[in-house]
């Protein structure tokens, strides 16, 4: 498969995934792979399990899968990044590894994004909105109260930040400021920098495999503890529209 085929890079950071990662290549083979031009990009972020193992076994009879490992764990959005500047896409999806996103969500994802791109070059993304979660009460209670603090003080319009599957222009995803937890606050940063992203309605589900990796202090503490340092950075967040003379 040649690198120009390729319009939509899908982008999944995971770390001791192991059971959840061939059912969840296979769900997104069976979305995609008669649907767009595709490379699946997975970052195994320093798993201590033998998830770079079995990433390597499908790899061999799955062309379209493309295989990075962190040497030590560096969280969620840094991972995310690793995969975005490896990949060649102009369209980018990212979701969870945990298999909780569900990938039959994506073409329908991707082709509204780009019909009202077309009609509306601002909107350069879509995150979905988990309208019913599938989580436990301490995971909804923490997300509900970060969500709510962050929507007071952003006001980015965005009802589910925590959500992990986003559509959206890579190069505009690579023009962001990078930090730790970023993959929280990419509606905000986008709009920050001149961009709008809207909501989309996805299905949800329960994880059946494997330990979840956030928990009330580094979801909910953390969260707000960032927020502050978010707020700092969009305050001095500039567009810049520039005019050049021509001939």
């Amino acid at each position: 498969m040649q690198s120009a085929q390729i319009s939509v890079s899908i982008v999944i950071p995971a770390q001791n995934e192991r059971d959840n990662l061939a059912p969840l290549i296979g769900e997104i083979r069976q979305a995609m792979d008669s649907q767009f031009e595709y490379e699946l990009i997975y970052v195994d972020d320093g798993s201590t399990d033998d998830s770079f193992a079995i990433l390597t076994r499908i790899k061999q009879n799955f062309p379209r899968l493309r295989v990075l490992r962190h040497e030590q764990g560096v969280g969620q959005s840094f991972a995310v990044l690793s995969g975005v500047r490896h990949s060649r896409g102009d369209w980018l999806v990212i979701l969870d590894g945990d298999g909780q996103n569900d990938p039959a969500d994506i073409p329908g994802m991707l082709r509204e994004l780009m019909g009202r791109n077309e009609a509306d070059p601002a909107l350069v993304g879509l995150i979905g909105h988990r309208v019913n979660r599938r989580d436990d009460w301490v995971k909804r209670l923490s997300s509900r109260l970060a969500n709510g603090f962050r929507d007071l003080l952003l006001r980015d319009g965005i009802p589910d930040t925590g959500c992990g599957l986003k559509a959206l222009r890579r190069e505009r995803y690579l023009a962001l400021p990078c930090f730790n937890h970023m993959h929280r606050y990419i509606p905000a940063l986008i709009q920050a920098y001149g961009g709008k992203m809207e909501s989309y309605p996805v299905n949800h589900r329960p994880r059946q495999a494997g330990a979840s990796k956030y928990g009330v202090w580094n979801r909910l503490w953390v969260g707000i503890v960032d927020l502050f340092g978010v707020c700092w950075l969009l305050r001095r967040a500039k567009v810049v529209r520039v005019r050049e003379l021509l001939d």
